[in-house]
C-alpha cells in the first residue's frame, strides 16, 4: 500500500445500537502521509466508524482496539482525539454562523493569558491558517455569508491550527460545486505533501479514484476489502462491485419516455432576493413541464435553481414580484405552501435534515406529515391509517429500518431521503420537484431513487429535476433548463444535452431558450 508507517490501526471494531449492529468486527490499516478513502453505501458503517475514532462514541461503547502511532488509545470523547491529532470534519459542518472567521477557528482554544482572549494575535494567526488553506477573506468575515465552499475551508483552517496529524473529512465535497470542490481535493493533496494524513469519506467515486492511495470497502457493517489505488488497477466499476456486491450493468435504469401534452408553466417569474432588494434572484423566468416528463435544471451553485424552484413552491423564498402559475390552462395559487400543495405541487427539499424532515419525529409520522388531512376524520388522525401507509411506502421503497416507529434521526441518509420521498408521494402531486435528491447518497440507493423518479413519470406526473451533477441530469431528463445568475438561458431536449452545451449555457448570459 502507498505511504510510509502505519499511523493508525483499527481491530476488530464492532458498535452496537439498540437492534442494530452498525460495525462487527471492522479492520482498518491506515499509513503515514496517504489518503485513504472509505467507500460504502448508506448504512454500510463509515461515518459510524470514524466516529469510534474520534471519541464522539466513546471507548467503552464499543468493543475492539484503536493502536494510533503505536499505541492502544481509549478515547472518551473528541477533545482527547483532538489533543492527539485526529480532527474529523463532519458532513454537517460544527461551525457557528453568527461568529466571525477568526472565532470560529479559535473557538475553545483562544490565545491569550490569564483568562484574557489576545484577539490581535488570534488575527494574526487567522490570516497565516487561511493563507494556508488558500481562502482569502476577512478574518473579521461572519461565517453566515459565506458559501458552503468556504465553509469548509474554514474547518480545514479550524483542523490545522489544532495541528492535525491525521485529518478525517466526512463527505467534503457533498454541498460543493466542481470548482469547488477541485478546489478542495487539491487542498487536501497539499496537506499530504505537508505530512498530514486524510480519511476521505465520499460517494463520489471518480473523486476518490482521482486523490485517494488506499480505498477500503464497507459493506453492512463489515470490511470487504481494501485497494491499493494504483497497484490494483482501480476504477469506478472496480468499487461499486465492493460496494454492492455486484456490477451495475447501467447507472440508471432502463425507461421508454410517454410524454403527454403541457400541464404545468410558470411565467414571467420575478422575486427579489430576501435580505438585498436591488437584486433580482429570479429574473423574468418561463418555463413548463408536459405530463410523464422529467424536466432537469442545470447551473453552477449560486445560479438560482434552488431560490427559483422555493419561491414556486409557497413562495417559500425571497420576496415575490410578479409571475404566473398555469396548471392545466388555468392559473392556480402558489403564494403559500397550502396553496401549493392543495394545487398539486410537492417539494423535495436539498437540505433533506433542516428543511426535508423533523429529525425528532418517526418515519411513521413523516411519512403522513404533509398529507394529515388524508388520514384525518372529524378532526382526528386515524393512527391505524398511520401506521398502514407508513409501512406501505417503506416497504414499497425499501427503506432499511427495524419498523415505522424508528426515529429518522437512525437513519442512513439514503434512506432519510426514501422517507422525504414517501412524505411527498402521499399527497399524490401532479408536480415533484427534486431539489438534489441524491446528495450524500450511495451509487446502490441513487439506482433506486432513479427508478422512483421514472416511476412517477410513468403514472404521468411531471417531475422537476434540480441537480449539481451533469451525468445524473443528462442521465434522467427529457429536457434541460439552463440558468445563470438568476435567468434561464437554454432550453435542450435530452438529444441536444451533453456537458459542453450545458458548460456554456450554464456558464453565459446569452439566452437562447426556445
Amino acid at each position: 500500500m502507498a505511504g510510509g508507517p502505519t499511523i493508525l490501526e483499527m481491530r476488530s471494531i464492532t458498535k452496537e445500537f439498540p437492534g442494530v449492529k452498525a460495525l462487527s468486527d471492522v479492520n482498518l490499516t491506515v499509513k503515514a502521509g496517504e489518503i485513504h478513502a472509505i467507500c460504502g453505501e448508506n448504512g454500510a458503517g463509515k461515518s459510524t466508524l470514524m466516529k469510534v475514532l474520534s471519541g464522539v462514541y466513546p471507548f467503552g461503547t464499543y468493543s475492539g482496539d484503536i493502536v494510533y502511532e503505536s499505541e492502544v488509545v481509549q478515547f472518551t470523547g473528541i477533545k482527547q482525539s483532538e489533543a492527539a491529532g485526529i480532527v474529523i470534519i463532519h458532513q454537517e459542518l460544527a461551525l457557528i454562523p453568527e461568529l466571525s472567521i477568526t472565532e470560529n477557528i479559535f473557538l475553545g482554544n483562544e490565545p491569550g493569558r490569564r483568562g484574557v482572549i489576545n484577539w490581535i494575535e488570534a488575527q494574526k494567526r487567522a490570516k497565516d491558517l487561511l493563507a494556508r488553506v488558500g481562502l482569502s477573506e476577512d478574518p473579521d468575515t461572519k461565517v453566515k455569508s459565506l458559501g458552503v465552499g468556504k465553509q469548509q475551508l474554514v474547518e480545514i483552517a479550524k483542523a490545522l491550527n489544532k495541528s492535525v496529524k491525521l485529518l478525517i473529512l466526512d463527505e467534503p465535497t457533498a454541498a460543493l460545486n466542481e470548482q469547488e470542490s477541485q478546489h478542495l481535493l487539491d487542498l487536501i493533496v497539499g496537506l499530504k505533501g505537508r505530512g498530514v494524513t486524510s480519511i476521505m469519506i465520499s460517494h463520489k467515486l471518480n473523486e476518490i479514484e482521482q486523490v485517494s492511495d488506499t480505498i477500503t470497502i464497507l459493506r453492512d457493517g463489515k470490511t470487504i476489502e481494501s485497494l491499493d489505488v494504483k497497484a490494483d488497477g482501480v476504477n469506478e466499476d472496480r468499487i461499486i462491485r465492493g460496494m454492492v456486491g455486484r456490477s451495475l450493468e447501467s447507472r440508471f435504469p432502463d425507461r421508454t419516455p410517454n410524454i403527454g401534452e403541457k400541464f404545468f408553466e410558470v411565467r414571467n417569474w420575478t422575486v427579489r432576493h430576501p435580505l438585498d432588494a436591488e437584486r433580482l434572484v429570479c429574473k423574468n423566468e418561463n418555463f413548463y413541464v408536459r405530463k410523464g416528463e422529467i424536466v432537469g435544471f442545470a447551473g453552477l451553485m449560486g445560479a438560482g435553481r434552488t431560490e427559483l424552484a422555493m419561491s414556486v413552491f409557497g413562495h417559500s423564498y425571497g420576496t415575490y414580484v410578479s409571475g404566473e402559475v398555469y396548471k392545466d390552462g388555468r392559473e392556480i395559487r402558489t403564494d403559500t405552501v397550502a396553496h401549493a400543495i392543495k394545487n398539486g405541487l410537492g417539494y423535495v427539499s436539498e437540505d433533506r435534515k433542516a428543511l426535508g424532515l423533523n429529525l425528532l419525529d418517526t418515519i411513521k409520522r413523516s411519512t403522513v406529515s404533509a398529507g394529515l388531512p388524508k388520514i384525518t376524520h372529524n378532526g382526528v388522525v386515524s393512527s391505524v391509517e398511520e401506521y398502514e401507509v407508513s409501512e406501505r411506502y417503506r416497504r414499497s421503497l425499501r427503506t432499511k429500518a427495524n419498523n415505522v416507529d424508528q426515529g429518522v434521526n437512525k437513519l442512513s441518509g439514503g434512506n432519510q431521503q426514501k422517507v422525504v420521498l414517501a412524505k411527498w408521494m402521499f399527497t399524490d402531486p401532479d408536480l415533484l420537484i427534486l431539489d438534489e435528491p441524491t446528495r450524500g447518497i450511495d451509487v446502490g440507493a441513487k439506482f433506486e431513487i432513479y427508478g422512483i423518479i421514472q416511476d412517477l413519470a410513468a403514472q404521468g406526473k411531471g417531475v422537476i429535476l434540480i441537480s449539481s451533477e451533469l451525468p445524473e441530469l443528462l442521465g434522467l431528463s427529457d429536457r434541460i433548463y439552463t440558468i445563470f445568475e438568476g435567468s434561464i438561458t437554454n432550453e435542450l431536449t435530452a438529444a441536444e444535452a451533453n456537458p459542453e452545451s450545458l458548460m456554456v449555457s450554464m456558464t453565459s448570459k446569452r439566452t437562447t431558450v426556445r
